[in-house]
């Protein structure tokens, strides 16, 4: 007995692997939607319960670094068990935390349902979702990685004015509340239309790989770990970009909230959106050719966004900083087509889940310094200060890239072929 569309039972049709990436693109839409909300609402927090700059900026560095510590469990979790209730589970943690940090109030509020419930429960999605899309995608990987991490764009966007809209209307509680109930709502929906998945093709079974034997493979490829050295310092730019760019827009050109934070990620992602789908045809199409060009295409988004990070708060003009906002999104996008992409092109299938858990890890424990460390800039100086510095962070990112193309890809690559 078949089902072609939602279900477990029979043969999966070829058609379901494009499926799978449609039911994990709304998943991961509302993940990022659920992130953006305190970004964008931030103000009225803040004025709300009296929060200090720093204090602001404590929390979203807490969620960053509960995020950074989960996510490497959930890699190794997503080599081992089945990927579809970590997945589930996942969104249904991360709505709970989302729906309840509408109750807050207060920092340990914040600090309990937004950082650790909401920052655990996203830990455990990413790793076992693009593992899992891997698995079924492997001449259309970058491809498939690149439409599902446009759902980061359109879900950040959707909330940066969705959520500043209802705050102003409603207050800062009432976007956590939708949020968080529409990613219960949607873990009913792939509850039933997602396959219960064996970790391996063909319903072969799992082979039992020690943690010891993964981390040797993972530690012992040099050119993965330049590729984290570089997605740490391209998340340190991320969040510390998000939380901060909608109450710089608020405070240096007077927008409203709704405006601001819709501003703020709206050029962005719109650009970014290209970025992506152009950079992950192209090194599909050119991968078996030149086997170097993932790592290629990383490099030159970081390099080449970096002086527009630096131009968009040093500008007197909005129009100015949109364009600045466009283009530093656009190369971002090319960055993120081949993000995960380059990676398993260097880490055996069997370790790709703990590769990429280990690999948000440090990043995102890297990136937890972002929030405050630019909101301790903002008091000392100003924040287009603290803007201004996230440009040399791209570049130190894209030098380290480049290094391991030279130096270390090839013997890397090779060793995974063999």
């Amino acid at each position: 007995m078949s089902q072609d569309t939602c279900g477990n039972r029979g043969a999966t049709p070829a058609s379901y692997k494009w499926q799978l990436v449609a039911l994990l693109w709304v998943a991961f839409f509302l993940h990022q939607g659920n992130r953006q909300i305190y970004n964008v609402v931030l103000p009225l927090i803040k004025s709300g319960l009296d929060l200090s700059d720093t204090q602001a900026g404590l929390v979203q560095s807490v969620f960053t670094a509960i995020y950074g510590v989960c996510v490497p469990l959930a890699g190794f979790a997503g080599d081992r068990l089945r990927r579809k209730w970590q997945i589930l589970m996942s969104i249904v943690v991360f709505s709970a935390g989302t729906l309840l940090t509408g109750l807050g109030g207060g920092v340990l509020a914040f600090v309990v349902f937004y950082g650790m419930a909401t920052g655990g429960g996203e830990a455990f999605y990413y790793p076992p979702a693009t593992s899992l899309m891997g698995q079924f995608h492997d001449k259309s990987r970058a491809t498939a990685l690149s439409i599902h991490q446009t759902a980061l764009y359109a879900g950040i966007t959707f909330s940066g004015f969705f959520s500043g809209y209802m705050g102003q209307l409603w207050g800062w509680r009432a976007p956590f509340y939708v949020f968080g109930g529409a990613g219960l709502l949607w873990a009913f929906v792939m509850l039933f239309c997602m396959r219960d998945t064996p970790n391996q093709e063909h319903d072969t079974p799992v082979a039992r790989v020690s943690i010891q034997e993964t981390l040797a493979h993972i530690l012992g490829k040099r050119s993965a770990i330049a590729l984290a050295l570089a997605f740490g310092c391209m998340v340190y730019v991320n969040i510390g970009f998000h939380t901060w760019m909608p109450t710089y827009l608020h405070d240096t050109f007077g927008f409203a909230l709704g405006r601001a934070g819709f501003s703020a990620v709206f050029y962005h992602y719109l650009c970014a959106f290209f970025g992506v789908m152009i950079g992950g045809r192209l090194t599909d199409r050119w991968a078996a050719r030149r086997k170097t060009i993932r790592f290629e295409a990383n490099a030159c988004g970081l390099i080449l966004g970096a002086p527009f990070i630096y131009l968009m708060v040093n500008t007197s003009s909005e129009a100015m900083c949109f364009v600045m906002l466009g283009l530093f999104g656009l190369f971002r996008g090319i960055y993120d087509s081949n993000l995960f992409a380059a990676l398993f092109d260097v880490i055996k299938p069997q370790y790709r889940a703990s590769a990429t858990g280990l690999m948000l890890s440090f990043a995102f424990l890297v990136g937890a310094f972002s929030p405050t460390a630019l909101g301790m800039l903002k008091t000392a100086f100003t924040l287009s200060v603290g803007l201004s510095s996230l440009a040399g962070f791209y570049v130190l990112g894209g030098i380290i890239i480049l290094i391991a193309r030279g130096l270390f890809f090839r013997k890397d690559y090779e060793e995974v072929k063999a």
